[in-house]
């Protein structure tokens, strides 16, 4: 009996008193994979052939949260007016917010024909101020529900990446600039 009462005695402290290495972690709450916004941009790498456009945008791509995608966005892109001579002229649009697109995965690249119409547009801003030379523009995407003409604050509530920054070349094709 003696043994009975020991035996038992020594399992239950040997239940109470011993965690398996697994169950050491278990109680540590585990912080979200993801953090951040939900979408990360990139730019694709800038080729060194000059190209015959007056402007290009390299093209972007993207890494989504599997846990936050969208299925339509916009994309944001803006230019850096203070390091232009178009700060000098008063108040400056800088930023163009394209039509909204499909975007579709967790990884991929935004359509080229979008890319395109992003940097006529931006072509077209820059040249309205006569810009030339080394431009700093940045990018990020949106919730499709943001106002065309949205201003910062109404902007960084829909936004669904961070900003991201190259320099392009702008060869600025007025004849007046």
């Amino acid at each position: 009996m003696k043994k009975a009462i020991l035996l038992a005695i020594g399992g239950l402290v040997l239940l109470a008193g011993c965690n398996s290495p697994a169950d050491k972690g278990a109680g540590i709450p585990i912080g979200p994979k993801w953090k951040g916004a939900p979408y990360r941009l990139t730019f694709a790498a800038q080729t060194d052939k000059p190209s015959p456009k007056v402007f290009t945008i390299p093209a972007v791509k993207f890494t989504a949260n599997p846990d936050g995608l969208e299925t339509r966005a916009v994309l944001v892109v803006r230019f850096d007016p203070d390091a232009t001579e178009a700060s000098k002229k008063g108040t400056v649009v800088n930023q163009e917010i394209l039509a909204p697109f499909d975007i579709k995965g967790t990884e991929g690249a935004l359509p080229a024909d979008y890319m395109d119409r992003a940097s006529k547009g931006m072509s077209t801003l820059l040249g309205a101020y006569c810009i030339k030379g080394k431009v700093k523009i940045s990018v990020a995407l949106a919730r499709s529900s943001v106002n065309p003409q949205a201003g910062d604050a109404a902007l960084n509530g829909k936004l669904l990446s961070d900003w991201q920054s190259v320099e392009v070349n702008y060869k600025n094709p007025h004849p007046k600039c």
